[in-house]
């Protein structure tokens, strides 16, 4: 090797040192900075030259080295793990927050929730028992089953409130997951444009694999590395960003509570229509809407009617303090006893005198108004539920109450629990991520260190190769 090959070997070390101090650098600048994936300068040695020559030979140990290429640490497998759990949580972290507000609508147990009013319902039937023909008791009974209907109204609209909510909730993350996958799009363009003009593209990277893990927590997005260096971003199946091409996400479906259980909401593709397997927390609003609202409004609208039934056809078998036989207690609003649910159940006696509460009539008694209370007494009874021949109760409307409440909490916790577990494998993965993908200052201040002596002791070759050079020119011009 000459001495000017020498100089040349030394002159790569110096610019290698450099690089990588420069690539430490930019790590530490970024420790604290989101989604920033530390660096690292791949260097590779430079061979002799590997061509024989016709008249000429070399012995050339190397050619320095080569510091061209900075890479990114990533770890593929835990960014893929890391969209998973991300969507998970995303999804069980809305389907928790839908199950508390559910059970705030139904504000259970308390003094104001849906079981207190039926029970002091049921003990003003008690009261009338006791005075069938006391106006005071009468009065007060209308006035229970009065705050009965307006609790069912009022717990009924608040779940048609959340549901709305819902629904909108959803419109704005898809504004948003549309704005990102255009954002994945043109950043894949950049990239390809740069690596093809072999210029640095690590942070536009960083920038891309922070936009699709924001996507994993909206809507359950995972990406795919091409050979070409783009990623492409599938949801559920379906791809939403392919190279520099992105496509929109709509929701279709009801556009009201009332409709959910029919035509359920669903995310669709812009243009195409194609229903799309959302996750993430797209994915818990859509359960919201379609399954765990509906479910318990369904079962308070049966609870409603159900409750309307059994009144209705045992007051109507009584006599009020008129005379006259008893009518419907309850009905939708219209007069009608059928397609009764929570919203529309209204209280349809508003005269305390037409409470019947006697089981005798006029005839009955040869004349007189009846003042027994036998009508009373068995809807007093029916809060231990419908009486049968064997003398057991079979589930009333507050039992089965008691029971749709049981069942709220019991899946409120069982999604609690599960939303718990998700978050700790979640936490963990994204640990592991940053074990990895983190900058470590200890590791950079002693890659420091490493590369400040090479450069060091690259520049006493410099050194040792001048001085070995000014020997020579002295020993020729001598």
């Amino acid at each position: 090797m000459s001495l000017f090959s020498a100089l040349n070997t030394a002159n790569s070390a110096l610019s290698a040192a450099q690089r990588a101090m420069d690539v430490t650098g930019q790590n530490v600048a970024n420790v604290n900075t989101d989604g920033y994936s530390r660096q690292r300068v791949e260097l590779q040695s430079i061979g002799g030259t590997t061509t024989p020559a016709i008249w000429a030979v070399t012995n050339e140990v190397g050619s320095g080295v080569d510091s061209d290429k900075v890479i990114r640490i990533r770890d593929a497998f835990l960014e893929a793990r890391a969209q998973n759990k991300h969507s998970d949580v995303g999804s069980l972290t809305v389907q928790d927050t839908a199950l508390t507000q559910v059970q705030q609508a139904f504000q259970e147990p308390g003094d104001n929730g849906i079981q207190a009013m039926m029970t002091n319902m049921w003990a003003g039937w008690g009261d009338v028992a006791k005075a069938a023909t006391d106006p005071g008791a009468r009065a007060q009974l209308l006035q229970r089953s009065q705050t009965l209907v307006a609790g069912l109204h009022s717990t009924m609209g608040s779940l048609d409130q959340q549901w709305a909510g819902s629904h909108d909730s959803v419109q704005t993350l898809l504004t948003d997951v549309n704005s990102t996958a255009q954002s994945i799009a043109d950043l894949n363009q950049s990239i390809l444009r740069a690596d093809q003009a072999n210029l640095p593209s690590n942070e536009l990277q960083d920038k891309r694999d922070a936009l699709v893990l924001h996507l994993s927590d909206q809507i359950g997005a995972t990406a795919t590395r091409m050979d070409d260096g783009t990623l492409n971003v599938v949801v559920g199946g379906s791809a939403i960003v392919s190279g520099s091409n992105a496509i929109k996400l709509a929701l279709a479906g009801a556009n009201s509570a009332t409709d959910a259980t029919t035509d359920p909401p669903t995310i669709v593709t812009v243009p195409g229509n194609a229903a799309v397997r959302a996750g993430g927390t797209a994915a818990g609003h859509l359960a919201t809407m379609s399954s765990i609202i509906p479910t318990y409004q369904s079962q308070l609208n049966g609870i409603a009617q159900q409750l309307a039934d059994q009144v209705n056809a045992v007051h109507e078998k009584g006599y009020d303090l008129n005379g006259d036989p008893g009518t419907a207690m309850f009905d939708n609003g219209s007069g009608v006893t059928t397609g009764i649910t929570a919203a529309n159940i209204s209280l349809a006696i508003t005269d305390p005198k037409k409470v019947a509460a006697a089981v005798l009539s006029p005839t009955d008694t040869g004349g007189p108004i009846s003042a027994d209370h036998d009508i009373a007494t068995k809807l007093y009874q029916l809060r231990l539920g419908l009486p049968q021949a064997d003398g057991s109760y079979a589930d009333g409307s507050d039992s089965i109450y008691r029971k749709m409440i049981v069942s709220l909490g019991v899946q409120s916790s069982s999604t609690a629990n599960n939303l718990t577990t998700a978050n700790v494998i979640s936490t963990n993965v994204d640990a592991s991520r940053e074990s990895v993908s983190g900058v470590n200052l200890d590791e950079e201040m002693s890659n420091m260190l490493q590369f400040q002596h090479g450069y060091a002791a690259a520049g006493k070759v410099v050194a040792t190769i001048q001085t070995m050079m000014d020997t020579l020119i002295n020993m020729v011009q001598g």
